[in-house]
């Protein structure tokens, strides 16, 4: 049997997140807060309904992906949802998120939790997790935890690339202008 065939999963993937009728729904939400297309944004909401699904039926600790974790705590801001509807009446259980308490120890422990969660994945599902939403661990917890919110409006924000062709711009002019006296 995969997940497809259960009554669980069917109530997860029929269960809309906030009100249908919101001129902001979850998914633009989603969207907005993490710089998404609403089409990547609808596809994490997906893959966050295939965690919630493991976490319910694995027998052990789960870890998301940063992608899903984000739709994760988003839902949680929902909270009349998520703790009145989604956990008693979809998932049947609560579901609450631990974060990491740091250290050694922990690092090594949801990097074990996500490669679990990863073949969890493909076990109830039958295919490999979309590698844009499920990064490999590295990604997921050397490169994503980097990452912070920015308000554009307030910050001028110049990518890697950009940053080492004026650094290289200004180094030339400079020893051009040095070379000239």
């Amino acid at each position: 049997m995969t997940a497809s065939d259960t009554d669980l999963w069917h109530r997860i993937a029929a269960h809309t997140i906030g009100p249908p009728d919101a001129s902001l729904t979850f998914a633009a939400r989603l969207a907005r807060e993490n710089r998404w297309s609403l089409a990547h944004a609808e596809r994490v909401i997906g893959e966050y309904k295939r965690f919630c699904y493991l976490a319910i039926t694995t027998g052990h600790e789960v870890t998301p992906s940063d992608a899903v974790d984000q739709a994760w705590h988003l839902h949680l801001t929902y909270s009349r949802d998520y703790w009145d509807v989604f956990c008693p009446q979809v998932l049947g259980a609560d579901l609450h998120h631990g974060p990491t308490r740091g250290g050694t120890a922990e690092r090594g422990r949801f990097y074990r939790q996500y490669a679990e969660t990863l073949a969890a994945y493909e076990a109830a599902f039958g295919e490999t997790p979309p590698a844009t939403i499920w990064p490999t661990a590295h990604r997921r917890f050397a490169v994503d935890p980097g990452s912070v919110r920015v308000n554009f409006l307030d910050d001028i924000v110049i990518g890697r690339r950009v940053a080492l062709a004026l650094g290289l711009t200004v180094f030339v002019a400079g020893w051009l202008a040095g070379r000239m006296m």
